[in-house]
Protein backbone atom coordinates (compact mmCIF):
# COMPACT_ATOMS: atom_id res chain seq x y z
CA UNK A 1 0.00 0.00 0.00
CA UNK A 2 1.00 3.71 -0.55
CA UNK A 3 1.98 5.41 1.75
CA UNK A 4 2.29 9.64 2.43
CA UNK A 5 3.48 11.32 5.28
CA UNK A 6 0.81 14.11 6.29
CA UNK A 7 1.88 17.56 7.28
CA UNK A 8 -0.31 19.97 9.34
CA UNK A 9 -1.17 22.14 6.87
CA UNK A 10 -2.82 19.18 5.09
CA UNK A 11 -4.63 18.33 7.60
CA UNK A 12 -5.74 21.77 8.28
CA UNK A 13 -6.61 22.36 3.97
CA UNK A 14 -8.68 18.80 4.48
CA UNK A 15 -11.10 20.55 7.95
CA UNK A 16 -11.47 23.69 5.90
CA UNK A 17 -14.04 23.48 3.66
CA UNK A 18 -13.63 26.39 2.18
CA UNK A 19 -9.79 26.00 1.53
CA UNK A 20 -8.35 26.63 -1.36
CA UNK A 21 -6.98 23.09 -1.67
CA UNK A 22 -9.67 21.28 0.29
CA UNK A 23 -10.69 18.93 -2.70
CA UNK A 24 -7.17 17.80 -3.09
CA UNK A 25 -6.54 17.11 0.93
CA UNK A 26 -10.39 15.45 0.79
CA UNK A 27 -9.05 13.18 -2.19
CA UNK A 28 -6.15 12.08 0.48
CA UNK A 29 -8.12 11.27 3.03
CA UNK A 30 -10.85 9.34 0.55
CA UNK A 31 -8.04 7.44 -0.03
CA UNK A 32 -6.68 6.93 3.37
CA UNK A 33 -10.34 6.26 4.85
CA UNK A 34 -10.96 3.36 2.45
CA UNK A 35 -7.78 1.66 2.56
CA UNK A 36 -6.23 2.94 -0.62
CA UNK A 37 -3.74 5.13 1.18
CA UNK A 38 -1.75 5.06 4.68
CA UNK A 39 -0.61 7.79 6.07
CA UNK A 40 2.16 8.19 8.24
CA UNK A 41 1.45 11.18 10.78
CA UNK A 42 4.73 12.43 12.88
CA UNK A 43 3.98 12.81 16.72
CA UNK A 44 5.09 16.62 16.56
CA UNK A 45 1.83 16.88 14.24
CA UNK A 46 -0.72 15.61 16.30
CA UNK A 47 0.69 18.79 18.67
CA UNK A 48 0.13 20.94 15.83
CA UNK A 49 -3.09 20.14 14.59
CA UNK A 50 -4.66 20.39 18.14
CA UNK A 51 -3.32 23.96 18.62
CA UNK A 52 -4.36 24.59 14.71
CA UNK A 53 -7.23 23.67 14.68
CA UNK A 54 -8.04 24.97 18.15
CA UNK A 55 -7.16 28.34 16.67
CA UNK A 56 -9.58 27.69 13.38
CA UNK A 57 -12.60 26.78 15.83
CA UNK A 58 -11.97 29.30 17.96
CA UNK A 59 -12.21 31.52 15.42
CA UNK A 60 -15.25 30.64 14.04
CA UNK A 61 -17.15 30.18 16.95
CA UNK A 62 -17.62 26.56 17.32
CA UNK A 63 -18.79 25.27 20.93
CA UNK A 64 -15.83 23.82 22.77
CA UNK A 65 -13.26 24.53 20.61
CA UNK A 66 -10.82 22.60 22.36
CA UNK A 67 -12.39 19.42 23.13
CA UNK A 68 -13.28 19.64 19.16
CA UNK A 69 -9.92 19.82 18.48
CA UNK A 70 -8.34 17.27 21.03
CA UNK A 71 -11.42 15.11 19.38
CA UNK A 72 -9.90 15.44 15.67
CA UNK A 73 -6.55 14.50 17.06
CA UNK A 74 -7.59 11.55 18.86
CA UNK A 75 -9.82 10.54 16.05
CA UNK A 76 -7.49 11.05 13.44
CA UNK A 77 -4.57 8.73 15.42
CA UNK A 78 -7.17 6.10 15.57
CA UNK A 79 -7.62 5.41 12.23
CA UNK A 80 -6.37 1.75 11.07
CA UNK A 81 -4.74 3.66 8.13
CA UNK A 82 -3.15 5.93 10.25
CA UNK A 83 -0.08 5.63 11.64
CA UNK A 84 1.36 8.15 14.19
CA UNK A 85 5.48 7.51 14.23
CA UNK A 86 7.59 8.64 16.99
CA UNK A 87 10.94 7.40 18.30
CA UNK A 88 14.65 8.19 18.81
CA UNK A 89 15.59 7.05 14.32
CA UNK A 90 12.58 9.67 13.18
CA UNK A 91 14.11 12.01 15.89
CA UNK A 92 17.49 12.10 13.97
CA UNK A 93 16.12 11.68 10.43
CA UNK A 94 14.08 14.93 11.30
CA UNK A 95 17.12 16.43 12.91
CA UNK A 96 19.16 15.47 10.00
CA UNK A 97 17.27 17.31 7.86
CA UNK A 98 16.84 20.36 9.73
CA UNK A 99 20.66 20.74 9.64
CA UNK A 100 20.24 19.91 5.77
CA UNK A 101 17.59 21.93 4.82
CA UNK A 102 16.84 24.31 7.65
CA UNK A 103 13.16 24.30 7.74
CA UNK A 104 10.77 24.31 10.98
CA UNK A 105 11.49 21.61 12.75
CA UNK A 106 7.62 19.88 11.97
CA UNK A 107 8.59 19.64 8.55
CA UNK A 108 11.62 18.17 9.06
CA UNK A 109 9.63 15.65 10.68
CA UNK A 110 7.39 14.94 7.81
CA UNK A 111 10.40 14.60 5.60
CA UNK A 112 11.72 12.51 7.87
CA UNK A 113 8.53 10.18 8.39
CA UNK A 114 8.18 9.99 4.66
CA UNK A 115 11.77 8.72 3.98
CA UNK A 116 11.36 6.33 6.73
CA UNK A 117 8.41 5.09 5.60
CA UNK A 118 9.24 4.71 1.58
CA UNK A 119 6.15 7.26 1.15
CA UNK A 120 5.62 10.94 0.19
CA UNK A 121 5.92 13.79 2.48
CA UNK A 122 2.24 16.09 1.30
CA UNK A 123 2.46 19.80 2.29
CA UNK A 124 -0.45 22.27 1.45
CA UNK A 125 2.02 24.56 -0.45
CA UNK A 126 5.55 25.42 -1.08
CA UNK A 127 6.36 28.48 1.47
CA UNK A 128 8.72 30.56 1.40
CA UNK A 129 11.71 28.94 2.82
CA UNK A 130 10.48 25.50 1.00
CA UNK A 131 11.22 27.22 -2.46
CA UNK A 132 14.60 28.15 -0.66
CA UNK A 133 15.19 25.05 -0.14
CA UNK A 134 14.20 23.75 -3.50
CA UNK A 135 17.60 22.06 -4.53
CA UNK A 136 18.07 20.36 -1.27
CA UNK A 137 14.86 18.65 -1.11
CA UNK A 138 15.17 16.57 -4.26
CA UNK A 139 16.49 13.94 -1.67
CA UNK A 140 12.83 13.54 -0.42
CA UNK A 141 9.70 12.30 -2.67
CA UNK A 142 7.42 15.68 -1.51
CA UNK A 143 4.38 16.63 -3.14
CA UNK A 144 2.19 19.88 -2.69
CA UNK A 145 -1.34 19.70 -3.05
CA UNK A 146 -1.18 23.11 -4.78
CA UNK A 147 0.57 21.53 -7.82
CA UNK A 148 -2.79 19.48 -8.02
CA UNK A 149 -5.57 22.77 -8.04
Amino acid sequence: MARVALDTSVIVEYIDLKGRYHRQARAIFESVLVGKLEAVIPHPVLAETYYVAARIYTVIGLPEPLRKAGELVKQLAALPTVEVVEGAELAVEAGSAKLKLGLALTDCYVLAAAKLAGGKAVFRSREAEMARAAERLKEYSVVFLEDYA
